[in-house]
């Protein structure tokens, strides 16, 4: 079905992500238009963010303009009163929240995925599972990627996103939405492609911080994640054979933020690993969710099908799945690498 794109725009997510989403969309919304719908988890939080203007758990310098976001914990509602939903849940985290929603309730919608991770539930990318499971046509879904961490957004440091879909028209609307003085927007056809490097440069952001928590310098976490992004090529030309240059910043640039960031919760998950932190200490010490640590076990699962050589994402595999030590692997890894 073709339609226009509606104003009647929502955020599905209270996290550090869904707040920085917020900020940019708000901060370029006319005053004349409907106000964001903006769902997060709780009426307790909800009430909150209404009140105080502001988001106490996450990217709290945040301020939230009441008079252009409409805050609700009401899911149901705020998907029905939407016609363009921007999810920013934790991937491992989304099939729970949407079990109330009826199957047909996205259709006729315009679904865009800030979502860099695997549905644990069904091994499934977020466009296939709003595909699979809720009816959504592939030309209806826009994908947002980086390299862009939420808390340079709320410091308004200057940040590039790719938007990547089908439909040239919706890419090219949604992306103008987004544009503005610190943001900068970068259009793509490649929405499998994208969304896949979006996943697997959480796993290789670990790699990297297992090798700085074990002490290896910078010299090897270069050769590290120039090997990453070939591992990444491989398997992105063997699942989603197109043209893409892996260079671009949708895939390259992503790479290298949340593998060397300080504000990488993957890169810290994996600095604590290889500190010697048990997986269960260090989720239980970070306050967010390092999407990594879900889509390394559903890529390893993924690849016996397609068989393809990526050595680095085994060795996070067996460190973090089957308790191998750390330091073993890597060493058994450095051979690999070139």
């Amino acid at each position: 079905m073709v339609h226009s794109v509606s104003k009647h725009i929502a955020v599905i997510g209270g996290g550090s992500w869904g707040t920085a989403l917020v900020k940019i969309l708000s901060d370029n919304l006319p005053l004349n238009d409907p106000p964001l719908n903006w769902w997060v988890r709780g009426e307790d939080n909800a009430s909150y963010i209404n009140q105080y203007h502001h988001n106490p758990k996450y990217l709290s310098s945040v301020q939230i303009n009441s008079d252009k976001v409409k805050v609700s914990s009401d899911l149901i509602q705020t998907i029905a009163s939407s016609d363009m939903l921007l999810f920013a849940i934790p991937s491992a985290f989304l099939a729970n929240s949407l079990k109330g929603a009826d199957s047909k309730m996205l259709q006729n919608k315009i679904v865009i995925s800030a979502i860099k991770g695997i549905v644990p539930q069904t091994s499934n990318l977020v466009a296939e599972y709003f595909h699979n499971s809720f009816g959504v046509a592939y030309p209806d879904m826009l994908v947002i990627s980086g390299p862009c961490h939420a808390e340079e957004v709320a410091l308004e440091k200057l940040s590039f996103l790719t938007i990547a879909g089908q439909n040239k028209e919706y890419v090219q609307q949604f992306a103008s939405m987004l544009a503005g003085r610190f943001i900068k927007t970068v259009a793509s056809d490649d929405i499998f492609g994208t969304e896949y490097a979006a996943v697997l440069k959480n796993i290789y952001a670990l790699a990297n911080g297992i090798c700085h928590g074990l002490g290896y310098g910078d010299n090897f976490q270069a050769v590290l994640i120039a090997n990453s992004i070939k591992e990444i090529e491989r398997f992105l030309d063997k699942i989603f054979p197109t043209h893409r240059e892996v260079t671009d910043s949708a895939y390259l640039g992503d790479l290298l933020v949340t593998a060397y960031s300080q504000f990488s919760r993957n890169r810290t998950f994996g600095n604590m690993i290889g500190k010697g932190y048990s997986v269960q200490a260090a989720q239980l010490e970070m306050n967010m969710i390092a999407e990594g640590y879900y889509a390394v076990k559903s890529m390893h699962e993924l690849n016996k099908q397609y068989q393809v050589n990526m050595p680095i994402m085994e060795a996070v595999y067996k460190i973090l799945y089957r308790g191998a030590s750390a330091s073993d692997e890597i060493r058994t890894l450095i051979p690999s690498l070139s």
